[in-house]
């Protein structure tokens, strides 16, 4: 079911909502508590593309981060929406919307890290899991959720 009262747009958050929105959706649990303030305000003051869906009243109720050259490649960083407001297409909005942001279907392939609750849907969108990903990670984080 489509929400027509959510506005998706390209929108800079400030650090203090983004973290009230993770309190909100599953994404709280992602970040690690290290130097999380410093770590959250670098993000959404620097990452490629910020999108928001807000309801009527101005609530921050969705919300896509992701990185690209707007040449060949989207990686997306963050996507989550409120518990109150799943499954009303926002999700899907937010991604359609990024990748033409980025340069479109026929020019951008799309790439993230899925939550494996969140693979259906991913797997919804189209998207396909993959083998062929390198990685390089020597941090230690200390697990948190953002409450």
């Amino acid at each position: 079911m489509a929400d027509d009262q959510i506005t998706i747009r390209s929108e800079r958050l400030a650090p203090g909502e983004y973290i009230d929105f993770l309190k909100r959706t599953d994404l709280g649990s992602q970040y690690p508590r290290e130097r999380f303030g410093e770590r959250i305000a670098k993000l959404v003051n620097t990452v490629s593309i910020s999108l928001t869906a807000r309801n009527e009243e101005g609530l921050l109720v969705g919300v896509l981060f992701g990185l690209t050259d707007f040449a060949y490649w989207l990686y997306v960083t963050d996507l989550g929406v409120d518990r109150e407001y799943g499954h009303r297409g926002i999700g899907t909005r937010l991604m359609r919307t990024a990748h033409e942001l980025a340069g479109g279907e026929k020019d951008i392939a799309v790439y993230l890290i899925a939550n494996e609750n969140a693979v259906p849907f991913y797997e919804k969108l189209g998207m396909e899991k993959a083998d062929d990903v390198m990685q390089y990670n020597h941090i230690e984080w200390t697990e948190f959720t953002v409450e």
